[in-house]
């Protein structure tokens, strides 16, 4: 399997690929460009594609009787149907697909923090919510690697979106396999990182995996995709990280001296206090794991879950949430 191939990311065109802003302007992102080699991208434009200028009339996201319209205020026009019936069309029609990066606070691809107004006067009070097309690719993709470009700026969130992104492309060529064996192998190699993310679930796709004989392959996959889901969802507690580490350590610690116990407990501790960056403790062990001829171990995606080109520790929001 080529576990560094080409994800498919449907992304927001005014992130680097066409002018198409209600300002007519388009956006340079460094994240989105230095994915541009690793990344099969998919560019899409919701406002563009149901008529709308460019340049154009700002809209807006009302709330009336449980609805959320797509409103333009100076014209008085209401663009919600439109909307809708693109955003299931193209949804529809996407017949590859493993993430998502949208861009935020706009009333079409906003995930979090879209104003919504509670009526169409101007200076109504509003609260925060998804845009249009954002609500449709996450009630439908719930499982994928789906954000918004700010919040890429922040390291941890990135880190989560690029590991989740590779994990579920991984996934999928799993599934378009057709092979119990593929499967088989998946679980095997991304033990470590499904035990840092989520240690329960972990052990419940192993125990998915082990009795695959029992039920269709379609059926299994099913079950599995819905576990990985959960695993996924949220980013990992530098506690389950240490966890996982630690069982890998004991693959060879009868090898161990008491000082290099010593000293790889220790980058564990720095790492949890935030003194070291977690490739420190990664690095370490993958280097006794090669010096002991450990092939499992050596073979786990935990070592470096998605392209090396791509990590990065600099981190211009380190408040994100």
């Amino acid at each position: 399997m080529d576990y560094y191939g080409k994800p498919v990311v449907v992304i927001s065109s005014c992130l680097g690929f066409k002018p198409c802003r209600y300002n007519g302007q388009m956006l340079k992102d460094k994240f989105v460009d230095e994915l541009r080699n690793f990344i099969d991208f998919v560019d899409i434009c919701p406002e563009t594609q149901i008529g709308l200028e460019i340049p154009r009339q700002p809209i807006r996201l009302i709330s009336e009787q449980n609805n959320i319209i797509v409103y333009e205020p100076k014209s008085q026009k209401e663009y919600t149907k439109e909307m809708l019936i693109f955003s299931d069309d193209f949804l529809k029609k996407l017949s590859k697909v493993d993430g998502f990066i949208l861009k935020g606070r706009s009333p079409s691809c906003g995930i979090k923090d879209v104003k919504i107004y509670l009526n169409r006067e101007k200076g109504a009070a509003c609260f925060k919510g998804r845009g249009v097309f954002a609500d449709r690719v996450i009630t439908k993709y719930t499982y994928l690697a789906i954000e918004e470009e700010g919040r890429l700026t922040n390291f941890r969130i990135r880190e989560h979106f690029l590991t989740k992104l590779y994990i579920m492309y991984r996934f999928r060529m799993v599934t378009e396999s057709g092979s119990i064996a593929q499967l088989v192998n998946f679980q095997a190699n991304n033990k470590y990182l499904l035990m840092a993310y989520h240690q329960r679930e972990q052990k419940l796709l192993e125990r998915i995996v082990a009795q695959y004989d029992k039920q269709p392959f379609n059926k299994v996959i099913d079950e599995y995709r819905e576990h990985l889901k959960i695993a996924f969802a949220r980013l990992p507690r530098s506690a389950n990280i240490i966890n996982s580490l630690t069982h890998i350590m004991e693959h060879f610690s009868d090898n161990l001296s008491s000082k290099e116990k010593e000293f790889i407990l220790d980058s564990f501790n720095k790492y949890k206090d935030e003194k070291f960056p977690l490739s420190v403790p990664i690095n370490i062990l993958k280097t006794y794991a090669i010096k002991y001829e450990k092939q499992y171990l050596i073979n786990q995606t935990i070592w470096c879950p998605y392209p090396e080109e791509l990590m990065s520790i600099s981190d211009t929001d380190k408040h994100c949430n």
